[in-house]
């Protein structure tokens, strides 16, 4: 599952995460993305030291043994980690899904957990370049917010999964399989346990956000005329 930051992806991990048959892994790229880059992100220190930092071990790992003998493994990552240079050749083995959410809420949201937000840290220019690259599936958050049973059900169908209404609900707290990012950014999630309902009117930018806006919704428009639904 592809997707930018603040974007449903971590309810879409706990979802498919309920049921029985599926592993998860959360963010595996994470720390190889901030070991190469050195970007300032919260809990970076944190986050390179609790995790595997080596590109090439996490690859493998993503065509390796599923957790726990499961049957399916839900991998839930961002395309902006996926720099130059970090193999993606194994992704053509997996099935691929592009989870999408308009930049105007994207970046609200991610506004209100770090400064200065660029158009590097949600992806979306990313987030196309690997559709493009692997195709696969689209999906957007707002669908699947208004009708989550019966977008799952298309999701499940698009992938050829058994539909599961397990995905409907997960119990409040976090997972195991929490990156330890989830402390800075899973407040919300955590509190939950099933998706949130429909959100109203797109935010109102301003200023720099208008124009990062701007920037981002071609690629979002682009893979929106793709999405199932």
């Amino acid at each position: 599952m592809w997707s930018g930051p603040r974007n449903l992806s971590t309810a879409m991990m706990y979802s498919f995460g309920a049921r029985a048959d599926f592993a998860v892994w959360d963010e595996p790229f994470y720390a190889p993305y901030l070991a190469a880059t050195g970007a300032d992100h919260p809990m970076a220190a944190q986050i390179i030291a609790a995790h595997e930092a080596d590109p090439a071990r996490v690859a493998a790992r993503c065509l390796g043994p599923i957790p726990g003998g499961k049957p399916h493994f839900y991998m839930k990552h961002m395309p902006h980690h996926m720099i130059a240079g970090f193999p993606l050749d194994w992704a053509k083995h997996c099935v691929n899904v592009h989870l999408i959410r308009h930049p105007a809420r994207v970046i609200a949201s991610y506004g209100a957990k770090r400064d200065a937000v660029s158009a590097d840290d949600i992806g979306f220019r990313q987030q196309a370049e690997v559709y493009d690259r692997l195709g696969g599936v689209v999906i957007d958050s707002a669908d699947i917010r208004n009708d989550p049973e019966g977008m799952l059900k298309r999701l499940c169908e698009a992938v050829g999964l058994a539909w599961d209404r397990a995905m409907l609900q997960w119990p409040a707290g976090g997972r195991a399989e929490d990156g330890v990012w989830a402390q800075h950014w899973y407040g919300v999630i955590h509190q939950s346990t099933g998706f949130a309902g429909p959100e109203g009117a797109l935010p109102d930018l301003q200023g720099r956000d208008a124009e990062l806006l701007q920037l981002c919704l071609p690629h979002y428009e682009r893979l929106a005329a793709y999405r199932i639904g």
